[in-house]
């Protein structure tokens, strides 16, 4: 079992209800990074958004780790050539939270990379409802024991109204959503993928973390997708639905994938 490059293929592997959870995979060296990324698009989000690569004094020595092992000279010329947004993470001393000191994220979902550097992994996830409790401590301890040469993955999935890679809302979740209905949501909602990557740096001993985004429209997505995706309604706590905007799309979702259902049993 791994993780793929698509909508589709990662919405098995995505928490749809629930607790909060990591649900890693281990992966291979071939399955690290996107081998088809459309460097287009990627050149296109630094070029118009300046910002988007931060590298603190104590990140520049991963940074440079990282763009050597890819081939690269730069975190920023490492991020154009790959799909994947790269944060580097390091440790200041054994028993402290990783802190956030170098940064290429291009296809940001709803946070400011301004605000996250140099911050503790714990404050980084700040507006995840339940982080604190559920899963903080996991996260802390798995990173204390990863390893050189391990690579896992794991992803999560969100329901949006725009396909855009770059998705930075100014609007309320009720206007967002205002114009979904059950009729139309095939078309204007679309599932987005975050495919999330950790390794350890050989070197310099920081962590890569990696977010490849992937989205697709609801009607572009097999019936199995749509009703694992429908799941997800009702099924977060009610602090994580109202950050993900559910409420404002929930009933025309449930409404879509309805028919859907009906539509192959007729």
């Amino acid at each position: 079992m791994t993780l793929g490059f698509s909508v589709e293929t990662l919405l098995p592997h995505a928490r749809v209800s629930g607790p909060l959870r990591m649900g890693l995979l281990r992966l291979t060296e071939s399955e690290w990074l996107d081998p088809a990324p459309d460097l287009k698009e990627r050149a296109a989000a630094f070029d118009a958004h300046p910002d988007s690569v931060q590298i603190l004094t104590e990140g520049e020595e991963p940074a440079c780790e990282l763009a050597q092992l890819l081939g690269k000279d730069s975190l920023e010329a490492t991020a154009r050539s790959h799909w994947e947004d790269f944060c580097l993470l390091t440790q200041p001393a054994p028993g402290e939270s990783y802190r956030l000191v170098a940064a290429a994220v291009g296809f940001p979902t709803d946070w400011h990379l301004t605000e996250k550097m140099g911050r503790a992994l714990h404050a980084v996830h700040e507006p995840i409802h339940g982080y604190a409790e559920q899963l903080s401590d996991g996260v802390d301890r798995f990173m204390d024991r990863l390893r050189i040469g391990e690579i896992y993955g794991r992803t999560n999935a969100f329901v949006m109204p725009t396909g855009d890679a770059r998705y930075m809302p100014e609007l309320p979740a009720d206007k967002r959503y205002a114009n979904v209905t059950a009729d139309n949501a095939g078309a204007s909602l679309f599932v987005r993928c975050e495919r999330e990557t950790l390794r350890r740096l050989p070197k310099t001993g920081a962590i890569v973390f990696t977010i490849g985004v992937y989205r697709a429209s609801l009607d572009s997505l097999s019936d199995a997708a749509v009703a694992r995706i429908a799941s997800s309604v009702g099924g977060f706590l009610a602090g994580e639905e109202a950050r993900r905007g559910a409420p404002a799309y929930a009933a025309a979702l449930a409404a879509y994938a309805s028919s859907r259902l009906c539509a192959r049993a007729a």
